[in-house]
């Protein structure tokens, strides 16, 4: 399969905002008219409850989880292809088409991207962020500081297509956070 065929895939999969269908379906409600109108697993959760947060952030795992898999084990697994499939989950989450490109920021897909291609970098992000929870006992800042570690970790194993894609999402993430949203 080409490049231009996984990326779409990709996107598409990305598209499957886990915290739109658990409210519209479960709760009948639009979490894009909801709380902060993010469509992510922590509006989710404050609007809708812990239910809905563990079911979001589920379906944006699986979603992100599934296309890497199927790119990894059909042989497609260069580290271009993976650098372009992963950015395209990332944007299909956060602009998804069918959603008038009004989705989430990309915090589960960042980590779901982790957990697949660099797992033992997940659980370093994962005890700093703890760390610095408990001195700060802020969650966003630490999050998204911890979130470096993962592209200078590729960096060293010599993975500079994959680092530079991390950092692209991580540049993302970052802005739509500061921005407050994705509007």
């Amino acid at each position: 399969m080409n490049l231009v065929l996984w990326v779409l895939f990709a996107y598409a999969c990305g598209c499957l905002n886990g915290a739109y269908y658990i409210g519209h379906f479960l709760y009948g409600e639009d979490i894009r008219v909801k709380g902060s109108g993010n469509a992510g697993a922590r509006n989710a959760g404050r609007v809708m409850g812990r239910k809905a947060f563990v079911y979001t952030v589920i379906i944006d795992a699986l979603k992100t989880i599934f296309p890497l898999l199927v790119v990894i084990y059909l042989g497609e697994a260069s580290n271009l292809v993976l650098a372009c499939v992963v950015v395209a989950i990332l944007c299909g989450h956060i602009w998804p088409v069918q959603l008038h490109f009004h989705g989430g920021k990309g915090i589960v897909v960042y980590l779901a991207v982790s957990l697949v291609l660099l797992p033992m970098g997940l659980l370093i992000v994962g005890g700093l962020i703890l760390l610095l929870y408990i001195i700060t006992k802020k969650l966003t800042i630490p999050t998204l500081t911890s979130f470096f570690i993962m592209p200078i970790l590729l960096m060293i194993k010599s993975s500079w297509m994959l680092a530079a894609a991390y950092f692209f999402m991580l540049f993302i993430i970052v802005r739509l956070h500061r921005s407050g949203g994705v509007e």
